[in-house]
């Protein structure tokens, strides 16, 4: 599984458990963060992550043999969506969103790369800014347009974006 020159890969459908546990782990700091009656434990479902992938490709971080962080990378229409990107909490702050930042966005075909968080998840819109996104002002209908979410998810998300050259 990956090497030290690559250490994203691609991932495929055996690989389902550990995106699952991966996004679990990590999400669990959103308890206490995001309104309540918007976690839940686990935070999603396997059926849920399914249905995620069938329209989106999940990449991994390989670390010591181990992913140890996803991403979701998903082309919608005229723009790119950044989804479900998570690490490992005792991976965190090791330069790993960084790297897959860099890896999505060459990755990205379309002008505008879009990414959606909670809104009161400060330390995503705060790693997302850091590497050149911007809050948008049109987020509501930016979420319904791009996203299949809840009206109350997207009543208490924001959208951040960036274009691309």
């Amino acid at each position: 599984m990956g090497d030290s020159s690559s250490p994203i890969i691609a991932l495929a459908g055996t690989e389902t458990p550990v995106i699952l546990d991966i996004i679990n782990a990590a999400a669990k700091r959103y308890e206490g963060i995001v309104p309540r009656d918007c976690y839940h434990e686990p935070y999603m479902s396997g059926d849920e992550l399914v249905r995620e992938m069938a329209s989106m490709i999940f990449y991994g971080f390989v670390e010591n043999r181990e992913i140890v962080g996803v991403a979701g990378f998903q082309p919608v229409a005229d723009v790119t969506l950044i989804r479900h990107a998570y690490v490992l909490p005792g991976y965190q702050r090791k330069g790993i969103g960084s790297r897959f930042m860099e890896h999505l966005k060459a990755l990205t075909k379309t002008r505008s790369l879009l990414v959606g968080t909670w809104a009161a998840a400060y330390w995503a819109v705060d790693f997302y800014r850091k590497y050149g996104f911007n809050l948008l002002p049109d987020k509501d209908e930016l979420l319904a347009r791009y996203w299949r979410i809840s009206p109350r998810q997207i009543e208490t998300s924001v959208v951040l974006g960036m274009e691309l050259e």
